[in-house]
């Protein structure tokens, strides 16, 4: 590694304003110094308490990896390539960055095949991912053991960085751009109204400014906390050894991943760095950091990393007469889904975080940087990034014992198989429905999703309700289909408490959710209405019902993965003189689901409410009577079948279960699952945010256009751009596909062709039972444009591990199409 830079202390003295803010001097921090004078904001400092990178950075191992799990992610990590490939020659500072390529090998049939779906999945992101025999591997790396090892993928334009270095190239370049760096400046408080960030201050004096940017690493949990900023992450001990230089060892050499021995080689001077990312990592420093943590190792354990070692001796033989140089053990931040942290958070405004990266900070820094920077500038996050979006952390997520068990696993994740419908095994037990343990006596299996513990499928008696995974039809593949089958022919009871849910409430609510909603909202009480929620471009910020309870209340049911971003999403949006509330009602609402032709019966027989079709028509809502409780029945569905939602005082829900399970005896009643009501909706089309439909999709191209109400009185947030887009055409729709052979399993990102030429990728997928085949949502985009004609006049397949299998599309519902059932 090079030289530390000098400290920048007494170069400058410390404004007293600055548009911007930037706490920490890692490569994150300086790349988002960097991109903002990009942008043309020089206004900008950037303090730092010690040195730069003398938190984690200086020890990262500097992979520059880029296919990621999703389009957007690869975007940024192919970018970040892209930028440290001129860094050196921009701003005459070395970065150490070299193209040499990475191969993952694969050592049993599912890593493989996990490997070729990357590969396929790659196509989509414009990244080329070769898959390659052992041969190849053994031509491309002869010091590695490929006796058994069955296929690999090389990626040509992956590589490596120093880190050192590249945060340097990163610093120059914001300072040339007018930035100004403080070293040896400690933030001792983040200076705030209770409303919006307003400044810092340091042992050097205070600063006000527009924005705050939390860019400090394994810090940022513990500072953000002290503004009220929920920042959930945990540090974990992180192991490598460096070697000493031995023959074979070529500056050529790609960097090696071997998953399934939890293991990486790169590189390093004539060296090999062997790093590992095992399972049962070790949590550090919930006690707090040192003060004087800089440039900081920690104590070694060999035992920990010797069963990592005795594997890389296999891997790679010549690793055994080779002496070890350095055995290194430091922190680096990981988080509880192992998704980075970005973007402003939601309980102050102009306070943004880009922390918690999950061993990926090299090589994500460039585009963190980048877009962070357009966030900052636009006073609007850039399209796609609600998967590391800060508001969809929920506060039970910043508890201490929570975060220590959980990154406990996260590490090891990154290794590990991502297998479909992976659950987690750590911080369990969260979050409980009032009848989990009812569930449980009936043998669910429960998943975990937002804390909260839901029954995904419901084992047959006699068998063990715990996951058997396969990147086939795992064990829970038929009795889930069985509870499929019960909802298309009978009745089936779904737990939906984990959907989140809000009251607005005051004579001004209609009003404020009328700009808000894309859809008509000012209807009579005891009306259901779907709608959008959108952002100035039309994009979809949101997916949700909203009910009018009373003139002035409402009550609004969302996804609970999003309770906390389409929370603020409202809130934000109330203004200061409105008269309007809005409450979290989540905890005190419970929500069950009876759904299915024989729905109506059985709710009838336990109720002296009139439920017929001309009483009770779909979307309507209102209170009836059942069991002892007095509940709210909404006419919606997500299945595609007739029924009710049933929204209860969580006290009551118990009662009112029991009610629906021994009436239910007589009707066909079956207890359903997540996973069941995942491929009923599929069958239906029905959109899932976050896959299907995200702030980078509008309604018109995700098929929603029935949801817009253009011309309703005040207009509402999106509709300017969405009136142009409508007049301009569309360049992709929302379509249905049904596969035609019925074997093959269909997930998500599965390039989609069309007439032999890529045309788009699968946003979600699941197995289809009344259709008899994997259906799947996704995009089909053409330039020149994409109306009904050029979607049904095409022909469709859909690649699966380098196989293409011939797919029916369809922009109606291939279930139900007229929707005559949920009407019935």
């Amino acid at each position: 590694m090079s030289d530390k830079a000098a400290p920048e202390t007494g170069a400058k003295e410390l404004p007293g304003s600055a548009q911007v803010v930037i706490i920490g001097g890692g490569v994150i921090g300086c790349s988002v110094a960097y991109h903002l004078t990009k942008l043309g904001i020089s206004d900008v400092v950037l303090l730092e308490r010690r040195q730069l990178t003398c938190g984690t950075t200086w020890h990262a191992a500097g992979l520059v990896g880029q296919l990621r799990g999703s389009q957007r992610m690869t975007q940024l990590a192919k970018y970040t390539a892209e930028l440290y490939h001129g860094l050196e020659a921009e701003t005459g500072q070395a970065t150490g960055f070299k193209q040499t390529g990475s191969i993952s090998i694969a050592t049993n049939e599912a890593r493989f095949e996990e490997l070729k779906r990357n590969a396929s999945m790659a196509k989509i992101f414009d990244l080329q991912v070769d898959v390659i025999t052992p041969e190849e591997v053994k031509e491309r790396y002869p010091l590695v053991n490929t006796e058994d090892v069955l296929g690999a993928v090389h990626i040509p334009s992956d590589g490596k960085a120093n880190p050192v270095d590249v945060t340097q190239a990163l610093a120059k370049g914001a300072r040339t751009g007018g930035a100004l760096i403080r070293e040896d400046c400690k933030v001792l408080a983040i200076r705030h109204d209770g409303e919006r960030v307003t400044g810092v201050e340091t042992d050097a004096g205070e600063i006000t400014a527009d924005a705050v940017v939390l860019c400090a690493g394994m810090w940022t949990r513990d500072l953000a906390a002290s503004i009220g900023v929920n920042v959930p992450l945990h540090a974990c001990e992180h192991f490598y050894i460096m070697t000493e230089a031995f023959d074979g060892v070529t500056p050529d050499l790609p960097v090696l991943r071997d998953y399934d021995a939890c293991a990486y080689y790169k590189e390093d001077a004539g060296k090999i760095l062997l790093g590992a990312f095992e399972p049962n990592a070790k949590p550090w420093g919930m006690d707090g950091i040192p003060e004087d943590f800089s440039f900081d190792e920690l104590p070694e354990d060999f035992d920990h990393f010797e069963p990592i070692l005795t594997q890389a001796m296999h891997r790679m033989p010549a690793l055994a007469d080779v002496g070890i140089q350095t055995f290194f053990c430091g922190p680096e931040s990981f988080t509880p889904d192992v998704r980075y942290q970005l973007g402003e958070v939601p309980e102050l405004a102009n306070c943004f975080v880009a922390a918690g990266f999950n061993s990926i900070g090299i090589q994500s820094a460039g585009g963190i940087g980048q877009v962070l920077a357009e966030w900052i500038r636009d006073g609007r996050p850039p399209p796609d990034l609600w998967e590391v979006d800060i508001r969809r952390n929920l506060p039970f997520q910043g508890n201490k014992k929570y975060l220590r068990e959980r990154v406990s696993e996260t590490l090891g994740l990154l290794y590990a198989m991502h297998w479909p419908f992976h659950q987690a095994e750590t911080g369990r037990g969260v979050r409980r429905s009032p009848v989990h343990d009812r569930l449980v006596a009936r043998g669910a299996c429960h998943g975990v999703a937002f804390g909260w513990e839901r029954p995904n499928w419901f084992a047959p008696e006699g068998t063990e309700a715990r996951y058997q995974y396969n990147y086939g039809r795992q064990n829970w593949f038929d009795p889930s289909a069985e509870e499929h089958r019960a909802v298309r022919g009978a009745v089936g009871l779904l737990d939906q408490c984990s959907f989140a849910k809000f009251r607005l409430q005051g004579r001004d609510a209609w009003r404020i959710l009328g700009q808000v909603a894309a859809n008509h909202v000012d209807v009579a009480p005891g009306k259901v209405i779907y709608t959008q929620w959108l952002n100035e471009q039309g994009g979809i910020e949101a997916d949700l019902t909203v009910t009018r309870l009373a003139d002035d209340d409402f009550l609004i049911v969302t996804s609970g993965e999003f309770q906390v971003r389409d929370f603020h999403w409202l809130k934000r949006r109330i203004p200061k003189d409105a008269h309007a509330v809005l409450t979290d009602v989540t905890s005190g609402l419970s929500m069950l689901g009876l759904m299915g032709p024989r729905a109506r019966d059985l709710l009838q027989s336990l109720s002296p409410d009139d439920l017929s079709n001309d009483a009770f028509p779909f979307g309507t809502s209102r209170e009836i009577e059942l069991g002892f409780a007095t509940v709210r029945a909404s006419r919606i569905s997500y299945v595609g079948e007739l029924g009710w939602e049933l929204y209860i005082p969580s006290e009551f829900t118990t009662g009112v279960w029991d009610v629906l399970v021994e009436a239910g005896e007589s009707y066909g009643l079956r207890q359903v699952g997540m996973h069941a009501m995942n491929s009923l909706r599929i069958e239906k089309a029905y959109r899932h945010y976050g896959h299907d439909i995200t702030d980078a999709d509008t309604p018109l191209e995700g098929g929603l256009g029935f949801a817009v109400k253009f011309d309703k009185p005040g207009g509402f947030v999106g509709r300017e751009a969405l009136k142009r887009q409508k007049e301009a055409g569309l360049n992709k729709r929302l379509v249905q596909f049904l596969l035609g052979d019925p074997d093959p399993m269909l997930y998500h990102n599965e390039p989609i062709w069309r007439d032999g030429n890529l045309a788009g990728y699968v946003r979600s997928a699941m197995y289809g039972h009344t259709l008899g085949a994997a259906v799947a949502l996704g995009y089909v985009e053409n330039p020149d444009g994409v109306d009904a004609e050029y979607v049904n006049s095409g022909t469709y397949e859909i690649e699966i591990a380098g196989v293409r299998y011939p797919a029916t599309a369809s922009l109606r519902p291939l279930y139900d199409p007229k929707s005559e059932r949920i009407k019935a």
